[in-house]
């Protein structure tokens, strides 16, 4: 085979790996030193180049020359928006230009997307001073900037309370408040859809459903109410893992329709649209409508619940069980063969 895929060895890499060795592929992983250890432990790695920092990729991508490149959010995150679409030469799968859309602030978010695809989300508050009602306030963690430090409020007075003592403890900056993103509470029952839209096969496949795992929350919940009105902790809400779940067949018409209406509000607004994975993150509520509180616009970390496994929905349309890792391979090495790589890569 003529090409190679590789991937930032980080968030769902052993998943496109896998996925890669199945249908054939040579695989490059990209670590950074002292993170590369299941890289080397797991067989499904051709070739391993381990770098002192992930931003390196860009000055060694040379190294990565006949590959195709597989975007997870750790590219995105440790690499940045700007070096992946101006100086990255490494033929991307999917749309580079997508990935900035999975930030909450700035011109380029999802919730643009969502509006222009008439989905439903939560409602969203420009100041803290706004609030009136149940809301969940998202922003970077003080020490790790990477990740997001969310907490429930029950009104902006609560929320002020909960900031300042949540900076006391240095767990986030009171300077970051302006720029939080600040949601209405929606509750109800959370579900990850993954998706993947192929340009080779011109259709949308729906490959399975999963669920955070998250800390401290996960051990929070398991408490009995005593015990949590006693500790009075501060939950983190850290995604540690993810698990498969599903989700009754009644709703599949409603799922289907916010993944068709995603695909065709990016294609208006990010061309040229979806390219492979995405996944809608959603609740539903008691009344059964579905209300999209999160999106990621390549491969989504609750697809490791598949690796090896597949899809609970991916046998309809393979006839038999396909990881998304091993979809996107399928749809790159189909692209090859049928010459049209340029329609699956940016």
């Amino acid at each position: 085979m003529s090409a190679s895929i590789s991937v930032l060895a980080s968030h769902s890499a052993l998943d496109v790996l896998d996925g890669a060795k199945d249908e054939g592929f040579r695989t490059i992983a990209v670590a950074k030193r002292g993170r590369e250890r299941a890289y080397r432990e797991f067989p499904v790695v051709d070739e391993l180049i381990v770098l002192d920092d992930y931003k390196d990729i860009v000055k060694e991508a040379w190294r990565l020359k006949g590959s195709v490149f597989v975007p997870n959010r750790s590219f995105a995150v440790y690499v940045g928006y700007d070096a992946i679409e101006r100086e990255f030469p490494i033929p991307i799968f999917g749309n580079r230009y997508l990935l900035r859309w999975e930030e909450r602030t700035g011109p380029h978010n999802y919730y643009r997307l969502l509006d222009e695809a008439g989905i439903r989300r939560p409602k969203t508050y420009s100041s803290p001073d706004d609030v009136d009602r149940p809301v969940i306030v998202k922003l970077p963690e003080a020490a790790r900037r990477v990740e997001r430090g969310f907490f429930v409020a029950r009104d902006k007075d609560d929320l002020a309370r909960k900031a300042k003592r949540l900076a006391e403890r240095g767990v986030i900056r009171l300077e970051d408040l302006p720029n939080a993103a600040i949601e209405e509470l929606v509750l109800g029952a959370h579900f990850n859809a993954n998706f993947f839209y192929s340009p080779i096969y011109k259709r949308l496949e729906l490959h399975s459903f999963d669920r955070r795992i998250q800390s401290d929350l996960d051990g929070v919940y398991r408490l009995p109410a005593r015990d949590q009105l006693d500790l009075d902790p501060d939950v983190r809400y850290i995604e540690v893992g993810h698990e498969p779940a599903t989700i009754r067949e009644s709703l599949l018409e409603k799922v289907f329709d916010i993944g068709y209406r995603f695909v065709e509000a990016a294609a208006r607004l990010v061309k040229p649209g979806v390219i492979g994975p995405f996944t809608l993150q959603f609740i539903v509520t008691p009344e059964l409508d579905l209300v999209v509180y999160d999106v990621a616009p390549r491969i989504g970390g609750g697809t490791n619940a598949y690796v090896g496994l597949g899809g609970q929905y991916s046998k309809l349309y393979f006839g038999r069980p396909i990881s998304m890792g091993r979809r996107i391979a399928i749809e790159i090495k189909e692209a090859l063969r049928q010459g049209r790589l340029e329609e699956v890569t940016t």
